[in-house]
């Protein structure tokens, strides 16, 4: 094969060590002579291989603490020099240049350490690697002659290429070489934002780093996550999607899936609604969701109490829904929730008993998933991208101001913080009804996306299948009028807690207290528009 390239001489250089003992046993097995830095070279004599040193190959001294050590000619030279170009043959000849014709390097752990609390700025100063990148590039660029390997994952295939056809192929150091510059550009990404969220220094490298977390935004909005899976469709069959992750480990983007058919485009939108709903809470609590609206929504002592309150919210809705839980989820829990047609169900862990009910139905998606929200929230525009912090806003209940006559009861005031954490992830314009049963929140009737205030109050006792007698109401927003109030009384709620606001603020409250409705502001607003 006349693109297959002999690798002769590796140079080693890893912080992630996993694999790598192996990988250079294999290598060493085909005769490639092993060149290597620092701990990678140590880790590698400590299995009994044979390792060249770097500044054996240089000529110098690894010095100022490690941050010169392949920044020479002759790492450089030998990986760059074009092998069929007879000038640069002749150059690095006249100058005892050795070919270096794989680069094995995966960087300095950059985003780990700057994430580390109280971590001090010098250490994260001193983990900007700089010689890695560098061989990175150099190997990415010239690719024609030189396998640049900067993923664990791959020892094995590179490997067994070399050891199955005596090199590798132009196709394969081409695939391995756009990875290279896709891990630089992810590196220098992650750098850039950091330390643009970084307070300026204040000369001691030993003071804790301090990081900006809200109301400043970055100069650039740089973005750099690694494809997961390519989905069936998007929303509609017609669409091509896929699912990148920003490789937190967290959200539903990372979650594990343990059984079912793919995941769906829509159903990856409703589990990451209905997770955030439940995370809300600090009580057991499900959340039902269908086009990311929750339909049902309910806290109780177990799983099966919450998800039974949840489902009984509005049964017909729920068929076809996704569900949200934040506690284990077991088996008996997963007997009832079996009887109903669920698309997919995010917890953040189910059971062996709960495993073993659900594996009948082959087609569920079951997710386990790690705590976790995004901090900013990002949404495409034509022409642009619209970034803003996540509303992870709750304004608690002792802070509540009584705007009218009459104060909520206890009952009412629990039934009012439940309703106000369900209408958070409603979407606008949205009034929640909810009560309290058996100690519980329980969703009663949801307004969704509706065009005027009155029509969701309206279309939320509609929905309501439980009695609405003695209920309260939640609205995302202000009342700009009492006739949205009014029909909220109508429809059996007893008191009433929005952000308040609006120039009619006095209208509507005397329209409270004339009907005897308890009705508190909370001065937040919790739009959600999508």
């Amino acid at each position: 094969m006349s693109d297959l390239r002999t690798v002769r001489r590796a140079l080693l250089s890893v912080t992630d060590k996993a694999g790598l003992v192996e990988f250079a046993k294999r290598l060493d097995a085909l005769g490639v002579e092993l060149v290597s830095t620092g701990g990678t070279s140590k880790a590698l004599r400590e299995a009994g291989l044979t390792v060249r040193d770097i500044s054996d190959l240089t000529g110098f001294p690894e010095m100022l603490d490690g941050r010169v050590k392949t920044l020479h000619p002759k790492v450089h030279g030998g990986i760059l020099h074009i092998r069929g170009n007879k000038e640069h043959v002749a150059a690095v000849e006249e100058h005892a240049i050795e070919p270096i014709d794989m680069v094995v390097v995966n960087l300095y752990a950059f985003a780990k350490t700057a994430g580390k609390p109280g971590v001090e700025f010098g250490e994260v100063i001193e983990n900007i690697d700089i010689g890695g990148p560098s061989m990175v590039r150099s190997a990415a660029k010239n690719f024609h002659d030189v396998a640049i390997v900067t993923s664990v994952a791959e020892y094995a295939s590179v490997a067994d290429e070399m050891e199955s056809l005596g090199g590798l192929t132009l196709q394969t150091r081409w695939r391995l070489a756009k990875q290279a510059f896709a891990t630089t550009a992810a590196y220098d990404t992650g750098i850039a934002n950091a330390l643009e969220s970084m307070e300026a220094p204040t000369g001691d490298e030993h003071a804790p780093a301090k990081f900006v977390t809200k109301g400043e935004f970055p100069s650039s909005l740089r973005v750099n996550f690694p494809l997961k899976q390519t989905l069936r469709y998007g929303e509609n069959p017609h669409q091509a999607a896929a699912l990148y992750t920003d490789g937190s480990g967290t959200g539903v983007a990372n979650g594990r899936q343990l059984q079912g058919k793919e995941l769906s485009f829509n159903n990856i939108v409703d589990l990451d609604a209905c997770w955030d709903l439940v995370r809300e809470f600090d009580e057991t609590a499900v959340a039902i969701i269908k086009h990311t609206n929750p339909c049902g929504a309910a806290t109780g002592d177990t799983v099966l109490a919450a998800y039974k309150n949840a489902l009984a919210a509005d049964p017909i809705s729920a068929f076809g829904g996704v569900i949200g839980i934040n506690r284990e989820v077991d088996g008996e829990a997963a007997e009832e929730i079996a009887k109903l047609f669920v698309e997919a169900i995010v917890a953040p862990k189910f059971s062996p008993e709960a495993i073993e009910r659900f594996a009948a139905k082959k087609n569920l998606r079951l997710v386990e998933i790690a705590s976790g929200s995004a901090p900013r929230v990002m949404k495409h525009v034509s022409g642009g991208m619209l970034l803003q912090d996540a509303d992870h806003g709750m304004v608690a209940s002792a802070d509540w101001k009584v705007v009218t006559e009459r104060t909520p009861t206890e009952a009412e005031r629990t039934a009012l913080k439940f309703a106000w954490i369900v209408c958070k992830y409603v979407k606008s314009n949205a009034i929640v009804y909810a009560r309290t049963h058996e100690g519980h929140g329980q969703t009663v009737g949801v307004g969704a996306g509706q065009m005027s205030r009155v029509d969701a109050a309206r279309f939320g006792a509609m929905k309501a299948t439980l009695p609405m007698e003695g209920c309260v109401a939640a609205s995302d927003a202000f009342f700009p009028f009492a006739d949205g109030l009014e029909t909220v009384a109508a429809a059996g709620a007893t008191a009433i807690i929005q952000p308040g606001g609006s120039v009619r603020d006095a209208e509507v409250i005397a329209a409270a207290d004339k009907l005897g409705l308890a009705m508190v502001f909370t001065g937040m607003r919790h739009f959600r528009h999508g």
